[in-house]
């Protein structure tokens, strides 16, 4: 929604933020959810997956007109949540406020590649903005103050310009991704194979991977499935705070790896974040199928989650 965000207020519209700060029970989007609405009119983003945008719609006209955030609650008790749609066994909380300069200045941040961390005081409405690493990875609250973390925009390298990466980094886009390709093989590695990356790098994976930022924000994936060309670069990586580090190929191929690093002296510790094989069970063996489990997988460990069916999960609880 940044777009949306900067081309309404270029065009002198005035812009509400509605924010998921709470929720209880089945309910459809997870905190730290956003949609914006203009004073002309226009919506962009969900905090309910549609059964109460309309009703929040006409209250960011109201704080708009009025210039003063609102926190307001939706819920089964509530007879207004029930015309809304919201008549599930769930109920939510959200902040709705002008955008103001902090937000403006976030978005540049966030433009930028700048990590920062917002604050709104759930009871004033006031807002804070700093311009530092975040100490969390998800929204949280904490008293009246909603916390929102903002690291970089998730980056995924692809190691390896294989088919597979293909139909991975297009899949990665879609999910807003930053994606890097590096291949040391350049007719591999060309804008005509993957026109949606964000960036190609032809060289050799140790050599490339010193220039790229490695931290939380990023995702490596090896697709390379040779020793000259895995090992530097799972040497690169292993051992840093990356968020997930995949390896393509069978069980003893990843065991072969693991135990040639394990003899360089890298801990069971540093090479227990390593998945391999990689991807989730999908059962799909094509190259987009495969893609797909691969992000399945980067999904799963974004946020913590099992990988297993929601039927499962349901089950168990």
């Amino acid at each position: 929604m940044l777009e949306e965000v900067k081309s309404w207020t270029a065009a002198g519209d005035r812009v509400a933020l509605a924010t998921v700060v709470e929720t209880w029970g089945s309910s459809p989007r997870p905190l730290g959810s956003k949609m914006v609405v203009s004073s002309s009119g226009r919506m962009a983003g969900s905090v309910s997956n549609g059964c109460i945008e309309g009703d929040v719609f006409e209250e960011a006209q109201r704080v708009l007109k009025a210039g003063q955030a609102r926190l307001v609650p939706y819920g089964v008790a509530d007879d207004v949540a029930f015309e809304v749609g919201l008549a599930c066994g769930g109920h939510v909380e959200v902040m709705i406020q002008p955008v103001g300069p902090e937000h403006l200045r976030l978005i540049e941040l966030i433009e930028s590649e700048r990590p920062a961390e917002l604050r709104t005081n759930l009871e004033t409405g006031e807002v804070q903005l700093l311009e530092r690493v975040p100490a969390a990875d998800a929204p949280t609250r904490d008293g009246d103050w909603f916390i929102e973390p903002h690291r970089r925009a998730p980056q995924l390298v692809i190691i390896g310009a294989i088919h597979i990466a293909i139909p991975l980094h297009r899949l990665a886009k879609l999910l807003g991704y930053r994606v890097t390709v590096i291949d040391a093989r350049a007719k591999f590695a060309t804008a005509e194979r993957f026109p949606e990356a964000d960036e190609i790098l032809v060289g050799w994976p140790d050599e490339t991977l010193a220039g790229i930022t490695l931290d939380r924000s990023t995702y490596v994936v090896i697709l390379t499935h040779d020793p000259k060309f895995d090992l530097p670069a799972l040497r690169s990586v292993v051992g840093k705070d990356v968020r997930y580090i995949g390896a393509i190929g069978s069980r003893k191929t990843n065991q072969n790896r693991l135990d040639e690093l394990r003899s360089e002296g890298f801990t069971d510790e540093q090479l227990e974040k390593v998945h391999g094989p990689i991807g989730l069970d999908l059962g799909g063996r094509g190259a987009e199928e495969t893609a797909l489990a691969i992000l399945a997988e980067m999904t799963a460990v974004k946020y913590q989650a099992s990988g297993k069916t929601m039927k499962e999960v349901r089950a168990g609880r």
